[in-house]
């Protein structure tokens, strides 16, 4: 019996950090739409910014909650077998 127990890959802390990323990337591109009369070079510079900001934050989000999805899985796994409960396999029988 393997007793050693699995460990998280996201803190709370790494979590939250992803889904701030999201929304200030979100909330400042808001507010330079809203401010948006005549766009100048330096302004265009800035939407490129933000947009990277929420690409990276929308990745960062989405790797974060199947992250988080995977790892309660394998701990209710986990869970299931030190309780002694059967687990079932995912195997295809031919």
């Amino acid at each position: 019996m393997n007793n050693r127990k699995y460990r998280r890959r996201n803190t709370m802390a790494f979590t939250a950090l992803s889904y701030f990323t999201l929304f200030a990337g979100v909330f400042m591109f808001s507010i330079g739409l809203y401010n948006a009369d005549n766009l100048e070079l330096n302004e265009k510079g800035y939407y490129i910014a933000v947009m990277i900001l929420v690409a990276v934050g929308a990745i960062l989000t989405q790797k974060v909650t199947r992250d988080n999805a995977e790892d309660n899985e394998i701990l209710a796994e986990q869970e299931q077998e030190r309780l002694g409960v059967r687990v079932p396999t995912n195997t295809k029988e031919s």
